[in-house]
Order: C-alpha cells, then structure tokens, then sequence
C-alpha cells in the first residue's frame, strides 16, 4: 500500500514528515533509563512495552505526543532488580500500570533539536518535565508509508514522582541516586 502524499516536507533546511498522525514502531523503539548506582556506577534499563502518537502539524511547532509506558516491562538485565522496581518500594506497577506523556507545547527549537514541554504522570503525580528531541530525518519506507526517525532526552529527579525508596550506605552517599536520566530512540510510522 502507498501513500497518495509525499511523506515529507520542507521546514527551515529540514526534510520533516508531512502532517499527519503517526504511531511509535514497536519494532525500531527504545524507551531506557539510565541512573547511578552506589554512588560508583551506572545501571541502564529499559521499558520493553511503550506506545506514542505524534501528530505532526500543518504548522510543525504546534505538533504534539502523548505516550503510555508499561511500568511491569521494564528490564534491567537483573530479575530480582526488576522485581523490586515494579514493587511497592517503586513503580507499583499492579497499581500503577502505566506512566504517561502529554506535550502541551514546542518550547524552543534550532536545526533539527525541539526542546518539548510536557506532562510526565508517574504513580498518580504529574509533574511538568522538558524533552529535548533531536529529528533524526524522514524518509518513506519500502512499503510505502511515511517513517521519521529522532532520539529524546531529560533528566528527572525520581523523588518528584513519589519514587523515594533508598538505602543509605555506610560509606556515605545512598544505593540508588535521585536523578534519572530517560533516554529514548525511535522510529515513527504514518497512520492517517
């Protein structure tokens, strides 16, 4: 099936998708996070369940996102890491299924970086996040429907959202650090 529209467009030096609405490829996604651990190291984990609609607009700066991530999905590469996580002392994910993203605006741009204000709902709180999205470009697929490509970024303080559990050690400092960084790569594909 093809699309009877080009699949992009011109905006300041940038090929950008056409207007229209478009869903996150389960299959070209990566919703990750990445935070301190002992005060020494890093671990990274991820969200294997994730969903978004971008509607890209005829004017691309009141484009907007919404997004859904299953707090259950996440992995860390440690089964009891990941139990703990979707417990009570984190996510509860049995009572909290999901945390959500609603954009309410284009803060900012220059080139292909958009700096998006947002909402981010974990556990029941909202708090007022800023994304900034790099477009990656926009091409139209071998089947013929319209694909772009970009890569996000933010850092949150976990406690903001009610994620306060910790462990303070002997050596000073705590077992897991306040601020997160959410890391997330995609690939979005033409619905409508």
């Amino acid at each position: 099936m093809t699309e009877s529209v080009a699949s992009t467009r011109p905006f300041e030096g940038l090929q950008i998708p056409a207007a229209g609405t478009y869903e996150l490829d389960a299959a070209h996604k990566r919703v990750g996070f990445v935070a301190r651990h002992l005060m020494v190291s890093k671990v990274r984990g991820q969200f294997a369940e994730a969903g978004a609609t971008i509607t890209i607009a005829e004017d691309p700066l009141q484009s907007s996102v919404t997004a859904s991530i299953t707090t259950a999905s996440i992995e860390t590469g440690q089964v009891d890491r990941d139990n703990h996580l979707r417990s009570g002392d984190f996510f509860e994910s049995e009572k909290y299924p999901t945390i959500e993203f609603r954009s309410t605006g284009i803060k900012s741009h220059a080139g292909a970086e958009f700096v998006l204000d947002g909402e981010l709902t974990i556990k029941g709180v909202t708090k007022p996040v800023e994304l900034v999205v790099e477009f990656e470009g926009a091409t139209t697929s071998p089947y013929g429907f319209g694909v772009f490509g970009f890569s996000a970024h933010t850092e949150i303080d976990r406690e903001d959202w009610g994620l306060t559990w910790n462990m303070a050690l002997e050596s000073g400092g705590v077992m897991v650090g306040k601020k997160i960084k959410i890391e997330i790569e995609g690939e979005a594909i033409r619905q409508a």
